[in-house]
């Protein structure tokens, strides 16, 4: 029995450093943007220096006037739809592959599977042509496109297994009862898969809000994201880490908050299927 509860001890602490240092980062960029440029540029940075709302005031345009809001709404825009699009596209898919096999099914997987071996910087260029030549550069819904089938791949396969423990017994009842497809997937299978529906829709959703590249590439003044917002904080007059901080802060809020609202429903899709 001691030497059960020292392992455990043993384990719960290293989870809490483990925990501590994922945490850090962010709390020290907090503690960054809440301080002035000159205490914030300090080697080593000073703690106990003066608290400030001056970073923020700049997030939001005191000084120059420019608002953060439309990229933010843009990234917002971006992210929701096209995560209501890959969770309407992926759930049929895993159904399909996972509940109601189709012939040759895990060729199916690995060719969604191979979209991912591409470099994203090696689609670049044609995605641009393709974007210039319909007129869609600089729009937002060029981005929902874009991200939906960028993040499809790993949610089909994130769904397939979620799916795979869909109980078979609840399916072949409801099909005796006279269910069709939409009411099974619908009252059925989404219910049952919700914790998985919510990790994989979180996941999503991190992986639109965050992303740079093509934002930066296929945007500009009408459709910029956040991340391509705070990358206007690095001017050629230098980097003010204090003002950088404070942009980074207001822009992982949405996805802190995502994450906290869904946390319980994220951990028991990631740990679906892991105990038998």
């Amino acid at each position: 029995m001691r030497n059960v509860r020292l392992r455990r001890g043993i384990w719960g602490l290293v989870a809490w450093v483990c925990g501590l240092c994922f945490f850090l980062p962010f709390a020290w960029m907090v503690l960054t943007s809440l301080h002035g440029e000159s205490d914030a540029a300090t080697n080593p940075p000073s703690v106990a220096a003066p608290l400030t709302l001056q970073g923020y005031r700049e997030f939001f345009g005191a000084s120059t006037g420019v608002s953060p809001w439309p990229p933010l709404l843009n990234s917002l825009t971006a992210s929701v739809l096209s995560t209501l699009l890959v969770l309407a596209l992926s759930i049929p898919a895993a159904y399909a592959l996972s509940i109601k096999p189709v012939r040759k099914w895990t060729d199916v997987l690995f060719f969604f599977l191979s979209t991912k071996m591409l470099p994203a910087v090696a689609g670049l260029l044609p995605v641009y042509l393709i974007a210039k030549n319909v007129g869609m550069l600089d729009n937002v819904w060029l981005l929902v496109i874009l991200y939906t089938s960028m993040n499809l791949p790993v949610a089909v396969w994130m769904m397939r297994s979620f799916l795979a423990e869909v109980p078979a017994g609840i399916l072949e009842a409801a099909s005796l009862d006279g269910a069709g497809l939409p009411t099974v997937l619908v009252r059925i299978v989404a219910p049952v898969a919700a914790p998985g529906i919510a990790a994989t829709a979180l996941i999503s959703f991190i992986f639109s809000w965050n992303e740079l590249l093509f934002a930066r590439v296929l945007t500009g003044v009408v459709a910029g994201t956040a991340p391509v917002f705070l990358t206007g904080f690095v001017t050629s007059q230098g980097l003010f880490l204090a003002k950088v901080c404070a942009a980074a802060v207001c822009v992982s809020l949405p996805v802190l908050i995502a994450g906290f609202a869904a946390q319980d429903k994220l951990v028991q899709g990631l740990s679906l299927g892991a105990v038998k």
